[in-house]
């Protein structure tokens, strides 16, 4: 047996504390110089409205339920342009008038005949009611005998030609009264009317240039582009694919670029009924979103791209967490108690870009990770909560 006296001179005894205190030391620098589990944002599961929306593939564009591109019935000079760019204008108002001064003389040599028709009419029936008058009497005469049956002829037949001549002066009054109606036809068409109230988006026409109408199948510009924009809808085009779970009347939402942070109440008021196929792209079917309210405080402008978002359907009261929480294969990461992740199963229903309905795999109350694209965040790993500032 050794002496306490050798246990006295072993080496390994002799530099146990040293060991010791060189272990300790490598542990306390280990612990504090270790990294920091990562920070994650955590979401909450909680029970809500979850809704199941459409949205369409392109931007879509705000319209007016009105507009009309104008030009006048007719060719011709203008000779007077009544209105401005961004005018407000009145249905019936006079936008412009062309040049028209040969079918104001037309409709002014037609009162004149209209006039001397009617003159030589009653010339025509004053002599027809004389004729007539002669008649009576000579039908007297030869009833006492004064004049030959031959005498009484001459004056029947005089007033009968004295009668159908009148008849013929007053078709003439007739003739002229048309050809007036006819005049007045061809000056309105060289004058533009403003078929509803609205402001003047543009005008194409400039004082003492030619106007003429767009023939079919030629393409010109209009005089004047009229905008009722008392009235406006977006349309926007949605995938074939969403196309089926459209209906009209369905609640909408609608976002504007021109708009930041607001989205305003729609309906659906129209569904095209059929599909477009434009080269490259996809097929969509355009659909109409009427405004429930529109902007009032915002300058709400037709040409606007805007967005919609097409409520098909909705659940109340339903589990559901954040939709960027979602792991591939329905996965999330799930905070236990003891600070580490685990990876979680979960069941879903309906969805949308914001929020997912889960049915199964999670409980009103746990905690999961928002923030997955942190260095660090996987199954098995010890994260701390990140404090909202």
């Amino acid at each position: 047996m050794a002496s306490p006296m050798q246990n006295k001179h072993n080496p390994f005894f002799r530099y146990l504390p040293w060991l010791s205190g060189l272990v300790l030391l490598a542990i306390a620098a280990w612990y504090f110089t270790r990294p920091a589990p990562p920070a994650v944002q955590l979401a909450k599961v909680d029970r809500g409205v979850v809704e199941a929306t459409v949205s369409n593939t392109r931007a879509g564009t705000v319209k007016a339920c009105r507009r009309a591109k104008l030009s006048a019935p007719a060719g011709g000079q203008i000779s007077r342009m009544l209105v401005n760019k961004g005018q407000r204008v009145k249905a019936n108002q006079v936008l412009l008038e062309l040049w028209d001064k040969d079918l104001q003389a037309q409709e002014q040599l037609a009162q004149e005949q209209l006039a001397t028709a009617q003159t030589q009419a009653h010339q025509a029936c004053v002599q027809a009611d004389l004729a007539e008058k002669e008649g009576g009497r000579a039908r007297q005469l030869k009833e006492g005998g004064f004049i030959s049956a031959e005498g009484l002829d001459q004056k029947v037949s005089a007033a009968k030609v004295a009668r159908a001549g009148c008849e013929a002066a007053s078709s003439q009054i007739e003739q002229s009264q048309s050809r007036i109606i006819v005049a007045r036809a061809g000056l309105q068409r060289m004058v533009l009317r403003a078929p509803f109230d609205g402001i003047i988006a543009d005008i194409s026409g400039e004082l003492g240039e030619y106007a003429t109408p767009s023939p079919p199948g030629i393409l010109t510009l209009p005089a004047i582009d009229l905008i009722d924009d008392s009235c406006m809808f977006v349309s926007a085009p949605i995938d074939e694919v969403d196309a089926a779970n459209i209906k009209v009347g369905q609640e909408a939402r609608i976002t504007l670029d021109a708009i930041k942070g607001k989205a305003f109440p729609g309906k659906v008021k129209r569904i095209a009924p059929y599909v477009l196929e434009l080269e490259k792209q996809a097929r969509t079917v355009e659909v109409e979103v009427s405004f429930v309210e529109p902007p009032s405080d915002e300058n709400l402008l037709v040409g606007y791209s805007a967005d919609v978002e097409i409520v098909h359907a909705s659940r109340a009261s339903v589990l559901r967490i954040p939709t960027q929480t979602l792991l591939e294969g329905n996965h999330v990461l799930l905070l236990q108690d003891n600070g580490v992740l685990a990876e979680r199963t979960v069941t879903t229903g309906l969805a949308n870009w914001e929020q997912t309905e889960i049915t199964s795999g999670l409980k009103e109350g746990d905690q999961i990770v928002l923030t997955l694209d942190r260095e660090g965040v996987k199954s098995g790993a010890r994260v701390q909560p990140e404090v909202k500032k």
